[in-house]
């Protein structure tokens, strides 16, 4: 049996598609295939834990992160408990331009309280994938929370607006918070601010210059100051507190969130261990498999547990950016690019599909030369 476990190619293909092309590429060798479509906090977790599990999406108009109306969803799982993606609300594809100064993350606040109005009693938040760095004021705001500037009148709801920040009211927040459990998925452990927070390290991902990262950086922590005064938490000492621009520590704040490792998250619910202790090798992958794959990523998450139980990890990537000696004591046996000659990277994407499936073909009929037990290598 060959477990498939492989997340989103960013920009290039879903964690579905991509399990699919490879299931495709395999069938000939063996018919005994699992597809567990993976989500670590960013796009594609909501469909990654309906697939595993069951339930039905759920979907409403929300505000964007550029002010804009976007159609949104949920998924409800059998048990009732809801997944949101951020990323569907406020998420970095649905920006009309990349600057996190003037971005908000209202739209996910509207999306935990569509759950919370459709019954969800815990709820499990996705938060990868943000065009935001506002540390969750907006989401805050579509919940009952009011911040205002020195003068009285309330900020703007944003990473830039933050800067004008001088007191806020969580008084009027959402009551049905305090008997609501919410998990939050993230998949780094960046703190709020400073040289390794929310702002400095991908800020300029998300399209803000150096000046505007240290505009959002100050901000952040001037945000955390206000936050430690008004409730007691300091977020600065809570690793991942900077995941989804601060998204992380505004859901532990404002909403009493409990944030946890997305890919570990996702495998305990599923009961990946269990399902791949008869597996004969397990296939996961991602677009970039760099140093950032070592630590609470997909690969990391599936080549730990499968090391457990001794077995074989192959990783197939766009890029694979780690030394053999290095992912292979994470307990990963080799690792592929599917680019098999130096591309652009509109190549990379363009000719994905075909890349992954002639990969996945080919590493296939090797595994099947091994198991036959033949000395045919070249």
């Amino acid at each position: 049996m060959i477990i498939i476990a492989i997340d989103s190619f960013k920009g290039s293909l879903s964690s579905i598609k991509a399990c699919q092309i490879v299931k495709n590429a395999i069938i000939d060798v063996t018919d005994k295939i699992i597809m567990i479509p993976i989500g670590d906090g960013g796009e594609g977790t909501g469909e990654a834990f309906r697939i595993a599990l069951g339930g039905t999406w759920k979907y409403q108009e929300v505000t964007g992160p550029n002010w804009q109306k976007k159609r949104a969803g949920f998924v409800i799982l059998p048990d009732g408990v809801g997944v949101i993606e951020m990323a569907q609300a406020s998420g970095i594809m649905l920006a009309e331009d990349l600057n996190p100064m003037n971005k908000t993350t209202f739209g996910t606040g509207e999306l935990i309280r569509a759950a919370l109005d459709a019954g969800c009693k815990r709820l499990i938040l996705g938060i990868g994938g943000s065009a935001t760095n506002d540390g969750g004021v907006g989401m805050a705001a579509a919940l009952g929370a009011k911040f205002y500037k020195k003068s009285g009148e309330e900020i703007k709801l944003t990473g830039g607006g933050l800067a004008e920040l001088y007191s806020m009211n969580l008084h009027d927040m959402d009551p049905r918070l305090r008997t609501t459990e919410i998990i939050v998925a993230c998949d780094v452990t960046n703190p709020f601010y400073g040289p390794d927070g929310a702002s400095v390290i991908y800020g300029p991902q998300k399209g803000a210059d150096s000046a505007n990262v240290e505009i959002l950086d100050n901000n952040l922590k001037q945000f955390a100051e206000i936050i430690q005064i008004e409730t007691g938490i300091d977020l600065q000492n809570i690793p991942g507190s900077g995941a989804g621009g601060g998204l992380g520590g505004g859901l532990v704040a404002f909403t009493g969130g409990k944030l946890r490792s997305g890919i570990e998250l996702l495998l305990e619910i599923v009961s990946f261990e269990e399902k791949i202790k008869n597996a004969e090798m397990v296939i996961t992958g991602e677009g970039s498999f760099d140093q950032q794959s070592l630590s609470g990523k997909v690969v990391s998450g599936i080549a730990k547990l499968a090391k457990k139980v001794n077995i074989p990890v192959i990783v197939f990537a766009g890029a694979v950016l780690v030394e053999k000696e290095t992912y292979q004591r994470m307990g990963i046996t080799a690792a592929f690019s599917t680019n098999n000659k130096p591309i652009s990277l509109e190549e990379a994407k363009r000719d994905i599909e075909v890349n992954l499936f002639e990969l996945a073909g080919n590493v296939s009929a090797l595994w099947q030369l091994k198991k036959n037990n033949t000395n045919n290598y070249c």
